[in-house]
């Protein structure tokens, strides 16, 4: 097995997230073999996973170790996400984050991606909090 198998993947994802829910193993296993789906690594500190279809990408989840973070792992594994979709025939990337989850935000916004939509309450915290989900966009392509 890869070193980025679902038991690393969700290692890493636990210890990044707590909203939304950190996914499983078998959240990964069931994810990877899906057509269109694709990961992308920055040599162990985190991981960035997409899909691309119909000319369209949604980054479905990126997460660096908490340790690692602040060296620029997330920029590039942001960068390789973009180049893989686009490889792939994507023209524009989606993707939604957690209103209150700033460096994400800081991340994307700095990247180009902006605003296009709000799902109101969408994430539940772990004490039962509701958070809403930002919607972005990027063009990656030619149009």
């Amino acid at each position: 097995m890869s070193a980025f198998g679902p038991a690393r993947l969700a290692e890493i994802h636990t210890a990044s997230f707590t909203t939304p829910r950190p996914w499983s193993e078998r959240d990964f296993a069931e994810l990877l073999p899906l057509r269109g789906v694709f990961l992308v690594t920055c040599g162990g500190p985190g991981f960035a996973l997409g899909r691309a279809v119909a000319g369209e990408a949604e980054l479905l989840t990126i997460a660096v170790m908490p340790d690692a973070r602040g060296q620029g792992a997330g920029r590039r594994l942001l960068r390789d996400y973009e180049a893989t979709a686009q490889a792939a025939g994507a023209r524009m990337s989606f993707l939604e984050v957690a209103e209150d989850n700033l460096p994400a935000i800081t991340l994307y916004r700095s990247a180009g991606y902006r605003e296009s939509g709000r799902r109101g309450g969408y994430y539940v915290t772990p004490d039962g909090d509701r958070i809403d989900a930002l919607l972005l966009e990027k063009r990656i392509g030619e149009m």
